[in-house]
């Protein structure tokens, strides 16, 4: 009963929150105000802390622009871990324009849609979050592509990769920084989730959203720890697989040393 309540005030909190500020964020976007980045963040600072979400950050956000942050990707929660730490805008695919709610917030967050399975518009995808980045928004690639079970980072895919190369045409430093970020689901209720029990957390393709959400909810107290790498430096002369790559291993090490509890 105690954890039905609790997801009613939780739920209730965020769509009388998400109503508040839809206004004026849609109004924020449309006049092109900068306020159009704080909303969002705002409105993920305060989602947190109603859903019980703490999160934890190790190392720092680089401050350069133009910034495509490469991370893993275990949930729909991921978005509030990391639009809770910065300004930032996120790229999903297209289906989710089309989910009730997420859909919603995904738009009010100027998320970029793109459909990873149409390989000849990958270049006009690219295209679009380069016009971002160039924009100077921080902007967020989930590289695997899918959801893992937060144990392991899966095979980063390599072809939006191709956004910072085509951000070079705008970056008046000749460079793109590309930073890795790893996503880390440490604690519920205070105490380790270890391999087994991480999927409390994570939320994988083959388990359905519902039941998830609400079990994600119930537990009231869940930690969350942000770890960024060091930048990686694109210019002309990079490859776009070759940093994919290198990206690939930071994220894997970052995610490995939060788990275990390493600085």
């Amino acid at each position: 009963m105690i954890a039905r309540a609790r997801v009613a005030v939780v739920a209730t909190s965020l769509v009388l929150m998400t109503l508040v500020l839809w206004p004026l964020q849609a109004l924020a976007m449309w006049r092109g105000w900068p306020l159009q980045r704080k909303l969002p963040h705002l409105w993920h600072v305060i989602a947190c802390h109603i859903a019980g979400l703490k999160v934890h950050v190790k190392g720092r956000p680089a401050s350069e622009r133009p910034l495509l942050l490469v991370s893993n990707h275990q949930s729909w929660s991921d978005i509030m871990v990391l639009g809770r730490v910065m300004p930032l805008s996120f790229i999903a695919k297209a289906e989710v324009r089309d989910w009730p709610a997420f859909g919603l917030l995904a738009k009010l967050q100027r998320t970029v849609f793109v459909e990873r399975e149409a390989r000849r518009r990958t270049g006009h995808q690219a295209s679009a979050i380069a016009d971002r980045l160039s924009e100077g928004d921080a902007m967020v690639l989930f590289a695997e592509g899918t959801t893992s079970d937060g144990n392991e980072v899966l095979p980063f895919k390599t072809a939006l990769f191709g956004a910072a190369q085509m951000a070079l045409r705008d970056s008046t430093s000749g460079s793109v920084q590309v930073q890795p970020v790893a996503i880390a689901y440490t604690h519920a209720s205070g105490l380790p989730l270890g391999r087994f029990f991480r999927p409390l957390a994570a939320w994988p393709g083959d388990v359905e959203l519902g039941p998830h959400l609400l079990g994600f909810l119930k537990e009231g107290a869940i930690d969350a720890t942000v770890a960024f790498g060091e930048p990686l430096t694109f210019t002309e002369s990079s490859s776009r697989k070759a940093m994919a790559r290198d990206a690939e291993d930071s994220v894997r090490r970052l995610l490995a040393d939060s788990l275990a509890g390493r600085d």
